[in-house]
């Protein structure tokens, strides 16, 4: 595994606004004080969620994306690309892969944040439909496809898009973690991050308390001394 010193760019790819902050919030605060340049893909706008029936369902989109630049501030994230595929409905295509690859080139990341394309039966709801296809499409896109001159060629003939290859890839969420960070003191920045998605969080009064809960057992189950709190991940050499 890359220690964050031989790192320099990072971009997480996902597929709806807070998907970040529940899994990766602690660890991309703490990585942003470290001096890396984080960015942030998101594939779609999360206009299918939302717990407010008397929101009109036009509003829903602009209003995630505005709490989700929100968010990210908190925890010192300034770049965000949103894709604008329809919330529900990902499916891992070619175009989702041509489109992933784009934003790999344009960034030129050592290292990649995505879900997991695999199914996770003990926590049922990080396997989202859309999360596994956005995690099959971003592996995809790592490889082969971003590294590849001659995959998606227009990227380069039009878009004058070198190829650029990742060197690493980290999976939060998925069934087989291998990977602890301690975020213990980037906790309140998590907290405040999913605070700001309101839409989604502003009905959750124990919110804090259950982050609380789920980190401290990934805590535990890495290893990490009692009191300490962790988001995990499965992390890959794809260098």
């Amino acid at each position: 595994m890359l220690s964050d010193t031989e790192i320099q760019r990072i971009l997480i790819i996902v597929a709806h606004p807070d998907d970040v902050d529940f899994s990766a919030a602690g660890t991309i605060a703490r990585w942003t004080d470290a001096g890396i340049e984080v960015v942030y893909c998101l594939v779609t706008d999360g206009d299918a969620g939302g717990h407010d029936d008397s929101v009109p369902r036009a509003e829903i989109a602009p209003l995630r994306r505005k709490e989700q630049t929100a968010a990210a501030a908190c925890v010192g994230v300034t770049d965000l690309r949103f894709l604008g595929y329809p919330d529900g409905t990902v499916e891992a295509t070619l175009g989702l892969r041509r489109d992933l690859a784009r934003v790999i080139r344009q960034v030129r990341p050592d290292r990649v944040v995505c879900p997991s394309p695999e199914r996770n039966y003990a926590r049922i709801g990080v396997s989202h439909p859309d999360h596994r296809a956005v995690g099959s499409a971003a592996l995809d896109a790592v490889y082969p496809d971003a590294r590849n001159p001659f995959a998606f060629p227009e990227l380069r003939a039009e878009e004058g898009l070198e190829p650029w290859t990742v060197r690493e890839v980290w999976m939060p969420g998925g069934p087989a973690p291998n990977h602890y960070v301690d975020v213990t003191d980037t906790f309140d920045r998590k907290v405040a991050a999913l605070r700001a998605h309101e839409s989604q969080t502003g009905h959750m009064d124990q919110l804090a308390e259950f982050l609380r809960g789920w980190l401290t057992s990934a805590a535990a189950q890495g290893g990490l001394p009692e009191g300490r709190l962790a988001e995990m991940f499965q992390v890959l050499d794809t260098g």
